[in-house]
């Protein structure tokens, strides 16, 4: 597969769907475990999904895992991962959603043929105020993963009639 480094369109709606995809951001606490769960959840294991960050030493975040535990999807077992803990180092597609993860997954470029694209995604984390403010910061990241999760990655629902 092609490498695109830095692309920011999303494939067409009919591209065949990557065997295998990467999801990083800057602590693998929050946004991209959401964006792994929700894929696991969308199409199971049609498609091996993993997830990472730039840094490590923190653990999945609590509202995170609220806000997934609300759709469907358990994070309480999530491992957090940095880029040298992958196991698997073939990826048909590699998304990030920080800035700092950006950096990280274009370097990969260097000697793993995929493609990168960036999903610029806010992190709830940075919101302060009350529990329910909070919840609602995590919501708001989650259901927007979850849409261009679905617009990228779209599930079949077999053939018409």
């Amino acid at each position: 597969m092609t490498c695109l480094p830095g692309s920011f369109a999303d494939r067409s709606l009919g591209a065949p769907l990557p065997s295998a995809v990467l999801f990083c951001c800057t602590m693998n606490a929050v946004r991209s475990p959401m964006a792994e769960g929700i894929l696991k959840r969308l199409h199971g294991t049609r498609i091996y999904v993993q997830s990472v960050g730039v840094r490590a030493g923190v653990e999945i975040d609590g509202f995170a895992i609220a806000v997934m535990e609300e759709i469907g999807v358990d994070l309480r077992r999530h491992i957090t991962r940095t880029f040298e803990d992958l196991e698997d180092g073939s990826f048909d597609e590699v998304i990030s959603l920080s800035p700092e993860a950006q950096h990280k997954a274009v370097e990969m470029t260097r000697w793993m043929a995929c493609e990168v694209t960036f999903w610029n995604t806010f992190d709830p984390s940075l919101v302060e105020g009350s529990r329910e403010t909070r919840l609602e910061a995590y919501r708001t990241v989650r259901d927007s993963l979850m849409t261009r999760l679905l617009q990228r990655f779209p599930v079949s629902l077999g053939p018409a009639g």
